[in-house]
């Protein structure tokens, strides 16, 4: 009879394997991230998988290190830099065994000189879910015909800058830095550290067989605030986490909800959700309405904020209104400017009523005690002209 294996215990290992090699920049990663590794064990349990993003501004991160570790505590690692769509999705439907898709130098692939990769994009996309299949046309001529792939794998990927918003918002992401010089890791030796993480990988994939009863039915209650997207992307490593038992539930949800709040802190998933974002925190704080030209001026000057530089130009009128277009009022209207009298005449501006819907809707919820970044500029308080 195979011993009972200490989920937790085991959990803890994976966690002290990573630490040991990576420096990661905050404590929830590397719950996350073993989490993650334990997971990929059990993806026949879970509705989705969540994709491990290791994302950096700059090279010397530690991105590939950390996904070199990964390799060795998954499941049929593949190693992926340059594959193409049509080799992914034949791997995972191949008769080997699902593989677990490490992807590095992912900017490569969606950065802006990668050109279009819509192909890869739809086939991450579609394998986040276990219903997820990628169609191919099979034959030669006149009778070929379509046969559905499964696309459903867990991936890890590492690259330079970001993602496309819709595997960005899929995703666990960690966003690496360059080691300080009081942080030191051990260095690692492919030929004499690979057996160590197998050893790790051979231990989970027993643990996950003892766990599959549990995991299977479970529901995990998710911390709060953490709904719809986020809460299908942390679901299977919840699960996993309570399956372990000891401190990993209470870890792991203090993790979730600390890497998705700074999710939706420096993400904001979409240059319009930074718009109303900051809009709402730095623009029309205790103002009810602004001209369009205060408007920009105050988000252009905005420290750490896209708006001075689009694309080499700063945000205009023009440009503002079709990003605030696609959002609606609460009376289902979208958004759009209207005329504001001022002690100087008649303008064009926007109303926070007007707004007040695609912040509730769209924005995570103020940092409390925000401040605004520039003095209040009060237009008059008189009714806007018909």
């Amino acid at each position: 009879m195979t011993p009972t294996i200490d989920g937790a215990a085991l959990l803890d290992e994976v966690e002290a394997f990573h630490r040991r090699f990576n420096v990661f920049p905050q404590e929830a990663a590397y719950v996350a991230v073993a989490l993650w590794d334990a997971h990929a064990h059990l993806l026949d349990c879970f509705d989705s998988t969540p994709r491990l993003a290791f994302l950096s501004p700059e090279p010397g991160s530690g991105k590939s290190r950390a996904l070199e570790i990964v390799e060795t505590l998954v499941p049929h690692p593949m190693t992926a830099v340059n594959a193409s769509a049509a080799a992914l999705f034949r791997a995972v439907s191949g008769a080997d065994g699902r593989p677990t898709i490490l992807f590095d130098e992912i900017d490569t692939v969606f950065g802006p000189k990668a050109g279009d990769n819509e192909e890869l994009r739809g086939f991450l996309n579609a394998g986040h879910r276990r219903s997820g299949v990628t169609y191919r046309c099979i034959g030669d001529g006149g009778n070929q015909t379509v046969q559905a792939f499964p696309s459903y794998c867990a991936v890890a990927v590492a690259g330079l800058g970001s993602l496309p918003d819709t595997i960005l918002t899929r995703s666990v992401v960690i966003r690496m830095r360059r080691r300080a010089r009081n942080e030191s890791v051990e260095s690692f030796r492919a030929r004499l550290h690979e057996t160590e993480g197998h050893k790790l990988r051979d231990r989970l994939a027993q643990w996950a067989e003892q766990a599959r009863p549990q995991v299977v039915n479970a529901w995990p209650e998710m911390p709060d605030g953490v709904t719809d997207r986020p809460a299908d992307v942390w679901e299977p490593l919840l699960a996993v986490a309570d399956a372990g038992g000891g401190t990993w539930p209470r870890r792991a949800r203090e993790a979730c909800a600390t890497l998705v709040k700074a999710a939706q802190t420096t993400d904001k998933h979409s240059l319009g959700i930074r718009l109303l974002t900051d809009l709402r925190d730095h623009v029309l704080i205790g103002i009810d309405r602004l001209p369009t030209i205060a408007i920009l001026d105050r988000l252009n000057a905005l420290d750490d904020a896209p708006w001075a530089d689009l694309g080499g130009k700063p945000l205009d009128s023009r440009r503002l209104s079709r990003m605030l277009g696609e959002y609606m009022t609460g009376d289902n209207e979208p958004i759009h400017s209207r005329n504001i009298r001022t002690a100087g005449g008649v303008l064009k501006g926007y109303f926070a009523e007007d707004l007040a819907d695609a912040w509730a809707r769209y924005c995570a919820p103020p940092p409390q005690g925000a401040l605004q970044a520039l003095p209040p500029l009060q237009p008059s308080s008189e009714a806007p002209a018909a």
